[in-house]
């Protein structure tokens, strides 16, 4: 079992950054792909960056150079450091991993709340 805790969300103004963390505890023999989400109200869920365990990255494209994610992995915790954020920035954002126990599982957070004000 995976617990996921986000930290590092608030309010800020355009233009401003934010850092987000995300750390695994639990039971389990390896943490994976580390993955960040976002959510607006009335919106579908939708990824914001991930990274592997070798420390391959991908970005959605709104996000691309203003937006980086990088890992520990002795500490099992995932981080997201956002600059230059926009007001379209606002929303929840969630903390994804896959973990091994005996199998692999997929984990969320609870979330994080990010506001930009304009």
């Amino acid at each position: 079992q995976v617990q996921l805790v986000e930290s590092g969300g608030g309010l800020v103004q355009a233009g401003d950054s934010l850092r987000l963390s995300c750390a695994a505890s639990g039971t389990f023999a390896s943490i994976g792909t580390m993955v960040w989400y976002r959510q607006t109200p009335g919106k579908q869920r939708e990824l914001v960056a991930e990274i592997t365990v070798q420390g391959s990255t991908n970005y959605a494209d709104s996000v691309k150079g203003r937006f980086t994610i990088s890992r520990d992995n002795a500490k099992n915790t995932v981080y997201l450091q956002m600059n230059s954020l926009k007001p379209e920035d606002t929303a929840v954002y969630y903390c994804n991993a896959f973990g091994k126990l005996i199998s692999w599982r997929n984990y969320w957070g609870q979330g994080t709340q990010v506001t930009v004000s304009s």
